[in-house]
């Protein structure tokens, strides 16, 4: 039974009386385990246990993997390959957040080439990091303090904030290294770093400033995706699109009762000095407090009369004038647009080509503060408002249905509104093109090919990146405005404050202490500082020995969502900024979906913890509990626990860290999204238990006999069960080498299952299992059945051990715990053994002509085993007489 406690990572048992009328598989039930102390190698010398429990077999290892420096690239150099470096760094996860299954393939991919790399004799490195994730964490300390004491992040002062995110940050920030921890990641946890430690911070302000002087950086008016929850403005992986095919109500953050969506209104505005009216239609009235002019395509019939008129706008009493121009779209409701330049992006590069009057006058914000009956008014309050007053006013012209896509905050939830705001914005156009020019001449390789096309039409296509953001966690933008008598609102920077006042006065001409600076309080966008993660880890700028060493990577892995929004700015700025391309490989996989092809959303409560896999959890204690004590909206709550409870009725199974990571890797990563069910991984879990019985079969055969293989020229089984062998491990390299890791796990699971235990081990059993008759040994001490027992026992070992080392990447845990009771004495731990896994050590064992010979042993057991299920043959129910074997087809 198990020990009490939440982890309960060891075991009691309960043994039968010596009994011979008791069967042995009732009197072992499992055997007494006593507690390892933390990073002490785990004693296998105690009796095997009977089942296979991933709770007993994966405590302990991870903890004594780490005290030895197993992960440390010092520790882990073979003889023959001791320069070669294998180097990646870990896609750095929110400081507050929590695993969810995405991170977990994410693991088991990096995991499983970092420690194959190991085993080949790499000096491996991944290192792991997190990342201060601005908005989300900002996001989480805000409700926090809100819940807990009622106040408000403007309660307080900057610095007083600050405190609470960093009181925040320590109690939660190890949560996320433990959970990597427990699903096997083999990170080399001396180097970790966080985005905000010092020397990190060093990077992003040195960054910051290299790229302002070579002139990458600037400050400029423009539009930006602007969350009013947030009251900040947020990058374009940010922003969620949400298709309504008409008339849609929708909770807004900040509003109490739901917002229209989904309609098109139109509205008329009377033509100055003339009878007529230009009607226009619009999904968004609230703005036309701030439209500057009306357009019209130039080969419209309709308004050939009326271009360069005028309209009066009947709140503002403002002139607006009627514009020509082809980028309007005669099809669209009235074929007239309004253009509110601070609002849109389409209508301010109209603003811009028709040289109309300052857009910043035009702010929904300002005019709604200013303008009555508008006046302090909500946006979305305030378009009732205006279309109850066109209404008052007669030029209210009706409203239908209208297909659209809504911007949405994945943050906050919150409708994004494009807003004018002065703003720093890195250019990417000339660095975008060296990013191409890296793929086109192979100095970086993208996997699957077929992103290549995406990534290039996306870098041709690409705008200047706004990187400020109006936060408080974060890296403060090292810009200072500079005030003196001759001098209004010029901006320096500099590594500290008195660098920019030295700078400044050089520029202006004037004395250090004649200048006044303040800084700016924005902070930089989160993906900025992610974006020097391979080289900032490894101590850039200075040039240390891990940066001589490991840069660049050799390899990054990561999720194809984030190909433009972080792997693209990764190669942007660690070519612009060390001169070399960041890594040499991407690697992407797919997304993670649920079993029925949904994408995982908190808001859907298809979310799966992979820690609730790997321990298993209930219903009621595990996710239902975990909503409840989310950020989600009452109503969003009710949505995901009902999705739970369908998709989990009785809760999750227990699994283990080794069967999810199998299961994860089973799928096809380079293509379609993978949908993953909790189904697949509990097979993967008796996959497990499968190995484990195979392990006490071999352990109770084999004896002290660990020798090396000798001669096969007598088993036919022995040179097709090694032939088999080799031609897996060949199997495996090459889908190694392709990243293909379901064929691996596919390659691996079909031998173990299908050759060694359906086939060899059945085989074997007569020559290697002695007969009991009445308590007695039965034996037969004739040379060739000792010479067959020496020989089946060998390859027995052989392969066992081989399966072993080959699913090391895949499983560490199981396969650490089975290969140190396999040979105790055996070189410290799996991961150590160089290069056994390697094909050219097995090419003498490989022998064609048997493995195509041994496919109709192979076909006659499958049909006896047919035969004996569909009789029900088994120990305890022995073939009746009565059989009818009429019913049964003999192929």
């Amino acid at each position: 039974t198990p020990l009490p406690g939440p982890k309960r990572p060891y075991f009691q048992v309960n043994i039968t009386a010596e009994d011979k009328a008791v069967k042995w598989s009732e009197k072992q039930k499992i055997v007494y385990t006593t507690p390892t102390p933390a990073g002490t190698k785990k004693d296998t010398s105690s009796l095997f246990p009977s089942s296979y429990s991933p709770e007993y077999v994966e405590s302990s290892w991870y903890q004594w993997w780490e005290k030895e420096g197993f992960f440390r690239p010092e520790q882990h150099v073979s003889a023959s390959n001791p320069l070669i470096t294998f180097s990646l760094c870990i896609p750095p996860p929110n400081v507050t957040g929590t695993l969810h299954l995405g991170h977990a393939l994410t693991v088991a991919v990096e995991d499983v080439l970092v420690r194959r790399r190991r085993m080949q004799g790499y000096r491996v490195l991944w290192l792991p990091g997190c990342d201060h994730a601005g908005i989300a964490t900002q996001t989480v300390v805000e409700r926090r303090l809100l819940k807990e004491g009622g106040k408000h992040r403007q309660d307080f002062t900057r610095q007083e904030f600050l405190r609470e995110v960093w009181k925040w940050k320590n109690e939660k920030g190890e949560e996320i290294y433990q959970q990597l921890r427990a699903l096997g990641a083999s990170l080399d946890w001396s180097r970790a770093c966080f985005t905000m430690d010092p020397g990190f911070s060093r990077a992003v302000t040195e960054a910051f400033v290299r790229l302002c002087d070579s002139g990458l950086i600037y400050r400029s008016e423009a539009l930006v995706n602007w969350s009013c929850a947030l009251e900040s403005a947020i990058s374009d992986i940010e922003v969620d699109s949400k298709e309504l095919s008409g008339q849609t109500m929708l909770s807004v953050p900040g509003y109490e009762n739901k917002v229209e969506f989904g309609t098109m209104l139109t509205f008329a505005y009377p033509i100055e000095g003339h009878d007529g009216e230009v009607a226009v239609s619009t999904t968004r009235p609230e703005t036309m407090l701030g439209d500057v002019a009306v357009a019209v395509h130039p080969d419209d019939p309709r308004y050939q009369a009326v271009h360069g008129k005028q309209c009066r706008h009947p709140f503002t009493d403002r002139l607006l004038p009627i514009i020509a121009d082809s980028m309007v779209d005669m099809e669209l409701g009235t074929g007239a647009v309004k253009v509110t330049p601070a609002h849109d992006h389409t209508d301010f590069l109209l603003s811009q080509r028709h040289s109309l009057f300052d857009v910043s006058s035009s702010r929904l914000v300002s005019l709604c503060e200013s303008l009555y009956p508008f006046k302090g008014v909500k946006r979305f309050d305030a378009r009732q408002l205006v279309v109850d007053a066109l209404v008052e006013k007669k030029l209210f012209r009706g409203k239908k249905d209208h297909a659209m896509t809504l911007p949405v905050c994945s943050r906050s939830g919150d409708i994004i509104e494009p807003l004018l705001k002065k703003q720093w914005f890195l250019r990417c156009d000339e660095m975008a093109k060296k990013a191409i020019q890296a793929v086109e001449d192979r100095q970086l390789e993208i996997i699957p090919h077929y992103y290549t096309k995406t990534w290039k039409n996306w870098l041709s296509n690409i705008s200047d990146w706004c990187i400020s953001r109006q936060l408080w966690w974060g890296h403060q933008i090292p810009a200072y405005r500079v005030d003196f008598s001759l001098c209004v609102c010029h901006w320096v920077w500099g590594q500290s404050e008195d660098e920019a006042r030295q700078r400044a006065a050089v520029r202006y001409g004037v004395k250090p202490e004649d200048i006044t600076l303040t800084q700016d309080p924005d902070v930089l966008d989160t993906w900025f500082s992610s974006g020097l993660f391979p080289f900032a880890m490894l101590g850039w700028p200075e040039q240390t020995t891990d940066l001589q060493r490991f840069y660049p990577n050799s390899i990054l892995e990561t999720g194809s969502d984030l190909i433009f929004f972080w792997v693209a700015r990764m190669v942007m700025l660690g070519t612009e900024l060390t001169g070399q391309l960041p890594f040499k490989q991407v690697l992407l996989h797919s997304l993670v979906r649920d079993k029925h092809g949904r994408k995982m959303s908190k808001s859907l409560g298809n979310v799966i913890d992979p820690l609730d896999v790997i321990h298993g959890v209930s219903l009621e204690v595990g996710s239902t509990q975990k909503v409840k004590e989310g950020n989600l909206d009452p109503r969003e709550q009710l949505v995901a626990m009902e999705a739970q409870r369908k998709d989990f009725p009785t809760g999750i199974p227990q699994c283990g860290t080794d069967a999810l990571r199998f299961a994860l890797c089973s799928h096809k990563m380079q293509g379609e999204d993978i949908s993953l069910s909790i189904s697949q991984v509990l097979s993967c879990r008796h996959f497990c238990n499968k190995m484990w019985q195979a392990l006490r079969f071999t352990l109770g055969v084999l004896g002290a006999n660990t020798t090396p293989v000798a001669t096969l020229e007598e088993s036919l089984a022995a040179r097709w069960i090694c032939s088999r062998l080799y031609s897996t491990v060949v199997q495996c390299e090459q889908a190694f080498e392709a990243y293909e890791l379901h064929t691996v796990t596919s390659a691996l699971y079909s031998f173990w299952v299908h050759s060694l235990c359906d086939v060899y081990m059945e085989c074997v059993k007569p020559v290697l299992v002695q007969r009991q008759d009445g308590g007695a040994v039965v034996q037969t001490d004739t040379e060739p059945s000792v010479r067959a027992r020496q020989v089946a026992s060998s390859v027995l070992y052989h392969c066992v051990s081989m399966s072993l080392a080959l699913l090391s990447p895949f499983m560490p845990f199981i396969t650490e715990e089975l290969w140190q009771r396999l040979q105790p004495r055996g070189p410290g731990a799996l991961m150590r053994s160089f290069s056994v896994t390697s094909p050219s050590c097995q090419a003498h064992w490989h022998f064609p002509e048997e493995e195509r010979d041994f496919l109709l042993v192979q076909e006659v057991i499958r049909v006896a085993r047919s035969l004996r299920s569909q009789c029900r043959m088994t120990k305890e129910k022995p073939a009746s007489k009565s059989f009818n074997s009429s019913k049964i087809t003999l192929h």
